[in-house]
């Protein structure tokens, strides 16, 4: 991207913060259209969640936002943390949006199971700090000071996703839901503006589902972190969300709140595979609304 269009961009007026700018943006894979000409924006300070059936693109836009794919078309513009300008991420590596302000966590949970719940949360806190391997050889003053604060801080962090009595296991041996909130712990050691969210309530029971939606909650309320959301659970989302995007074999076909996304028929039709007629008929004769539809873990209709 050029430097004339960012500062452009910067110069934007905005009647809210943005977060994540993104314009008509389409990525293939071959003769395979994942995204198609996908616009929507992100503001700080906000929970958004995007739905779809599977295949709809959803981990595609993730990958996108995070440096994993590069789309080929449009563009995607950041401001990870409060006053920074909006910056293109295209191009740029995983580790360099991190450290402009994004952190995720995936749809299949990337935990290191043969290290503590503790090491696997200073691994998040020790990617921003300084120390090497030589230094921590070396037992450098500076890169002791680093290593006790590293541990304080995943410690605090074992306490806000209630996993502290859990920090000298094995990170392998926890039970899956309580693996899913290690994985949050971690990505929040980064200290991110913006935290994307892949499926976190997967493979998830009813009680562990209800956690993490407190849980998403206080991390959006009390730390300040505007959340991006990827999931199939619509009671979750509904529960949590302030807007939600709904796309569909790679095209946004609806955004609002989520009183109005489980009353259009364009969604209703997408999740159910009926006709938008036929679901806005369901809808005018009081059926069953989206927030009692839930697709199952691997992403099917039920």
């Amino acid at each position: 991207m050029s430097t004339a269009v960012q500062t452009d961009t910067e110069r934007r007026p905005a009647e809210r913060d943005v977060v994540f700018d993104i314009s008509h943006v389409t990525l293939r894979f071959g003769g395979v259209t994942s995204l198609n000409d996908v616009s929507l924006q992100m503001y700080r300070g906000e929970i958004l969640a995007v739905i779809g059936p599977n295949g709809a693109g959803k981990t595609s836009l993730f990958n996108s936002l995070t440096g994993v794919y590069v789309p080929r078309e449009g563009e995607i513009l950041l401001s990870g943390r409060p006053g920074e300008p909006l910056t293109s991420v295209l191009g740029r590596k995983t580790h360099v949006v991190n450290r402009m302000g994004v952190a995720r966590t995936f749809q299949n949970i990337r935990l290191f199971p043969a290290l503590t719940v503790l090491e696997n949360v200073k691994i998040g806190v020790e990617a921003r700090q300084r120390s090497g391997a030589i230094s921590a050889m070396l037992g450098l003053p500076w890169q002791r000071r680093e290593e006790h604060e590293s541990t304080q801080e995943a410690a605090a962090l074992l306490d806000d996703v209630g996993l502290r009595h859990r920090a000298d296991e094995l990170a392998g041996s926890l039970p899956y839901g309580e693996q899913r909130r290690l994985e949050i712990a971690r990505a929040l050691g980064t200290r991110p503006g913006v935290l994307l969210l892949d499926e976190p309530a997967a493979g998830t029971n009813p009680v562990e589902k209800r956690e993490l939606a407190r849980l998403i909650q206080r991390i959006n309320v009390d730390r300040g972190i505007s959340v991006l959301l990827i999931e199939h659970d619509m009671k979750l989302v509904m529960s949590v969300a302030h807007r939600i995007v709904v796309l569909n074999f790679g095209e946004k076909i609806a955004e609002g709140s989520p009183a109005q996304i489980q009353r259009d028929p364009a969604v209703v039709a997408a999740y159910l595979g009926s006709s938008k007629a036929d679901a806005a008929d369901e809808i005018a004769g009081h059926q069953p609304e989206l927030r009692t539809i839930e697709l199952d873990d691997d992403g099917g209709r039920p």
